[in-house]
């Protein structure tokens, strides 16, 4: 377990960088109360809240592009200042069209590191490592998530305008810790030569890659059910907000507790296999909510899903990094990230039609899309990926390892 977690120290930067960031990413949260605290209808609220979703699918390929042709550290740097100049703009927006493309600039702008850090990880561990390093990764992620929503739920019923400057503060000292304490030499990790493979070669051409991001894109479809169906199923059932509200924190303490042991448990067997399995999990726990009548019930359902996400979350970045190229990983990383932000748009949109349509049906159908996703991962085929370059970090730092995928996947 130590020996899994003995991470280079540039990995500890990004980790606490990255607590920092989300602690303080909270107006994307607050946003439609914010839109209706200035009186803007629901609908309008909605909108502008959509306009983030947007922003990170093009985070997401940009991220992923600058990534492998700036570097890691710049694109980090990038994102963090100019998501902090553009959350204090945004602070200051008085009409809606104004408002919306601000939103959709801090959806790009918040969201453009993502890449480069799942990059970054990959570039920094061995393959060996690369899941409890992504499970490192995801637990500063749902730390600074859970405590910053608190802290934030208190200082917006005193002022907006805090969440928008301690949003920029905390953006800002993410990238001064990448402009003072990462090593000035993380490479660009691709050689001029590499600079004309990435040319000839592209993702788009990876076809197994391409299925992946399709079983990707359809459990995370599944899985982002929770932030609207799923509050739907609980109010049909005759239960409070507040219970809605409990099954999530149910969900955020399950994960914040248990996600490294069972990271560093999952990581001894085939990456393909614990996705699969992480899939089926998914699967499982939202087909069976249509069944689910009492609390405890929908509490079992929750417990189900939250499991499938531990196993598949961190191996499935992993996964990507192994099949991808060196000099490919950003744009891996962020079409990864992509197939989510995919997700999270098409979730409440075409989720809460089918819903409508027909409720009983609509579960055990997401429980049939995630199993489907589960065994298109299983029957993918896949050749080891190898780089013949790894830079690795000057100023003593030692070389990144090549990246070739353990055997197990």
């Amino acid at each position: 377990m130590q020996k899994a977690f003995n991470f280079p120290r540039a990995l500890w930067i990004i980790f606490a960088g990255t607590f920092i960031n989300r602690f303080g990413s909270v107006v994307s949260v607050f946003l439609v109360f914010y839109m209706l605290s200035k009186g803007y209808t629901a609908v309008q609220a909605g909108i502008a809240a959509s306009a983030y979703g947007i922003g990170s699918i093009g985070a997401a390929a940009l991220g992923g592009y600058l990534a492998d042709r700036l570097g890691r550290r710049y694109t980090l740097m990038l994102s963090t200042f100019s998501s902090a100049a553009t959350m204090l703009l945004l602070s200051q927006a008085t009409t809606l069209p104004l408002i919306v493309a601000l939103v959709t600039l801090a959806g790009l702008t918040t969201e453009l590191y993502r890449p480069a850090s799942g990059a970054l990880i990959a570039d920094l561990v061995e393959p060996q490592q690369r899941v409890s390093a992504f499970a490192a990764y995801r637990l500063a992620i749902n730390l600074g998530v859970t405590a910053g929503s608190a802290v934030a739920g208190f200082i917006a019923s005193r002022s907006f305008l805090l969440l928008f400057v301690g949003d920029a503060a905390t953006s800002a000292i993410f990238g001064l810790l990448v402009l003072f304490a990462l090593p000035a030499h993380v490479s660009r990790h691709a050689s001029q030569q590499q600079q004309e493979h990435i040319h000839r070669g592209s993702l788009w051409s990876d076809y197994s890659f391409l299925l992946f991001l399709l079983a990707g894109t359809a459990i995370a479809f599944v899985y982002m059910q929770q932030l609207s169906t799923l509050a739907l199923q609980v109010k049909a059932l005759g239960f409070s907000s507040a219970i809605y509200g409990l099954l999530g924190s149910l969900n955020g303490l399950i994960v914040v507790f248990l996600e490294l042991p069972i990271s560093a448990f999952t990581q001894r067997f085939s990456k393909q296999r614990m996705v699969a399995l992480g899939f089926l999990l998914i699967a499982l726990g939202f087909g069976l909510t249509g069944l689910a009548s009492t609390v405890p019930l929908l509490a079992l359902t929750v417990v189900l899903w939250t499991f499938g996400e531990m196993v598949q979350g961190p191996i499935s970045s992993a996964y990507v990094a192994d099949l991808s190229p060196a000099h490919l990983r950003g744009r891996y990383q962020g079409a990864w990230g992509m197939t989510w932000s995919i997700g999270l748009i098409l979730a409440p949109l075409l989720g809460t039609i089918i819903y409508s349509w027909n409720a009983a049906l609509f579960w055990p159908l997401c429980g049939l899309l995630a199993a489907l996703a589960a065994l298109l991962v299983l029957l993918i085929k896949r050749r080891p990926q190898s780089s013949a370059h790894q830079p690795g970090i000057e100023n003593g730092s030692p070389p990144i390892p090549t990246a070739i995928p353990d055997s197990s996947s």
